[in-house]
């Protein structure tokens, strides 16, 4: 899966799965816009792919805020003339029931930055994106199909509705050639549920492998979502969950 010449927009992309897709994406040549809050951690990443021989560049940026998110695709065009591939993975965890104290503000946080974010640099990079027929990649979670765990309303929901809004841009931008997928994860080692005091590891209970993913898998099932060979392929939601779903 080469992607020589392609230039791959990541947000998310200081830890996790982001982090490791970047560096995915570097072997496999393409041009890296890379997108974070954490600027140490950034430039991190961004040093790995450019080891790995990526031409890279970072952006210090926060898709919850509108300014912010408008921003990176013009910069990233503005750095490389094209985009090819936007992943939309930047997102966060918050817990907090409907009854709490603070819920709306909950939800409106984690809205902001799961949904109206990847919404508007979507909006932002389909220009682009028609002129390379190129495509999306929205990294959702197997949440937005599972109520077990209370208090997480806020991330389910705006899950869902990231895959929802997956589907009715496919089949808007399948007239342009544009490609639109969702992948979702079941419980991954990565620092998104640092904040809310869960390991991954515990939730491999909730498996049927009994186990958790690495983010590396993520990442494989991303370059193949985004490479030629998923050519046909679109309005799809490809769940990676070691059997989460089946309990």
């Amino acid at each position: 899966m080469s992607f020589t010449d392609k230039v791959v927009l990541i947000t998310g992309a200081s830890a996790g799965i982001g982090a490791v897709t970047a560096e995915q994406f570097a072997k496999e040549g393409a041009s890296l816009a890379l997108v974070g809050r954490n600027e140490a951690k950034l430039k991190a990443v961004v040093e790995k792919c450019h080891a790995l021989g990526a031409k890279t560049f970072a952006i210090k940026a926060d898709v919850s805020k509108d300014k912010e998110a408008d921003s990176i695709v013009k910069k990233t065009i503005e750095v490389f003339g094209k985009l090819d591939v936007l992943v939309n993975n930047a997102g966060i965890l918050r817990q907090s029931g409907i009854t709490a104290d603070g819920f709306l503000e909950v939800y409106d946080e984690v809205m902001n930055t799961n949904m109206r974010g990847p919404v508007r640099i979507s909006r932002s990079a389909v220009p682009s994106l028609i002129e390379t027929k190129g495509n999306i990649i929205n990294i959702s979670s197997v949440a937005a199909n599972l109520v077990k765990q209370p208090e997480y309303s806020a991330y389910k929901t705006s899950k869902a509705a990231l895959n929802h809004f997956t589907r009715c841009i496919a089949f808007e931008l399948a007239p342009h050639g544009v490609r639109v997928n969702s992948i979702s994860p079941g419980p991954v080692h990565t620092d998104i549920f640092d904040g809310v005091g869960i390991n991954a590891e515990s939730l491999s209970e909730v498996t049927a492998l009994l186990k958790a993913s690495d983010s590396i898998e993520i990442a494989d099932l991303i370059l193949y979502v985004a490479s030629d060979k998923a050519k046909s392929i679109t309005g799809s939601n490809y769940i990676i969950d070691n059997g989460s779903c089946l309990i």
